[in-house]
Parts: structure tokens; C-alpha cells; sequence
């Protein structure tokens, strides 16, 4: 029971880490200039709410009745986006780029940590696929940021 309560706390979360990056690339996609910046915020914004939604179902599954359904108040990831605020006021992209890759940053280590967790069967896979494409996005912003993509 016990392992079962940490697995639900972990996918709980995820969850809140998906939640924090779908608000936080959404922020960024209606504040960037650049239209392509736009467009891969806004993906990255649904992809986060798909696999948000893909996990709420994996917690159902293991009889969680409410599985997480919000981002979080507090922690590492809500503090992580929060400095996107003031870049986007400011209407830097290359700032905007740098603090969503602050934000990717605690998402890659949150989804690091559930897979040392000891997670198994389909939520592990699942865990996997959803880390192996946040990692893919880190390195795609990261890389776009280092390029010093600004307009």
C-alpha cells in the first residue's frame, strides 16, 4: 500500500509539473513576436496538456479517484515559470526562451526522479515516452535559445 501511495504521489506530481508547462508555454506563446516561436509554444503547450490528461488516466487506472488536475501552488516548477512573467512584460524573446528553458529545466529533473521511482508495466512506458519528448523539447529551446533566436 505504501508503494502504491507513492506512485500516486508521483504521477500526482507529473501532473502538476504538465499543468505549470502547458500555463507557462502558453504564456509564452501569446507574448513571443517571432510566429514560429508562437506555433512550437502553443504545441508544446497541448502536448503538455495531452500528456497531463494521459496520466490522469493512468491514475484512474491504478483506482486513484481524483487524480491531479491542476498545476502547482508552490515547488520547484511553479517557481521555475514564474520569472516568465517579468520576461514576458518585457517582450524579449530570447528572455522568454530563457526562462522557458528554466521551466524545462525542472521538468526534465521532476520526470528524471518518477523514473527512479521504481514505476512499472504500461505507467512506466508511458513515463518513458513523455520523458524522451520532454527532454527533446529542453534540448529544442535550450538550442534555439543559445542560437540567440530573436526578433
Amino acid at each position: 500500500m505504501a508503494q502504491q501511495k507513492e506512485i500516486i504521489s508521483t504521477i500526482n506530481g507529473l501532473i502538476e509539473t504538465l499543468k505549470d508547462g502547458e500555463k507557462g508555454f502558453k504564456e509564452a506563446a501569446d507574448a513571443v513576436k517571432d510566429p514560429q516561436l508562437k506555433h512550437l509554444f502553443r504545441e508544446y503547450s497541448q502536448q503538455r496538456n495531452r500528456f497531463a490528461n494521459e496520466l490522469q488516466s493512468e491514475a484512474q487506472s491504478l483506482d486513484v479517484s481524483e487524480p491531479e488536475e491542476t498545476s502547482s501552488a508552490a515547488g520547484a516548477m511553479h517557481r521555475a515559470w514564474i520569472n516568465l512573467k517579468s520576461a514576458v512584460t518585457s517582450g524579449d524573446d530570447k528572455a522568454i526562451l530563457s526562462e522557458c528553458e528554466r521551466g524545462e529545466d525542472s521538468a526534465v529533473h521532476e520526470y528524471e526522479e518518477a523514473m527512479r521511482d521504481g514505476l512499472s508495466g504500461q505507467l512506466r512506458e508511458v513515463v518513458a515516452r513523455q520523458f524522451s519528448e520532454i527532454k527533446g523539447a529542453h534540448d529544442r529551446v535550450k538550442h534555439l535559445r543559445d542560437a540567440g533566436k530573436n526578433n
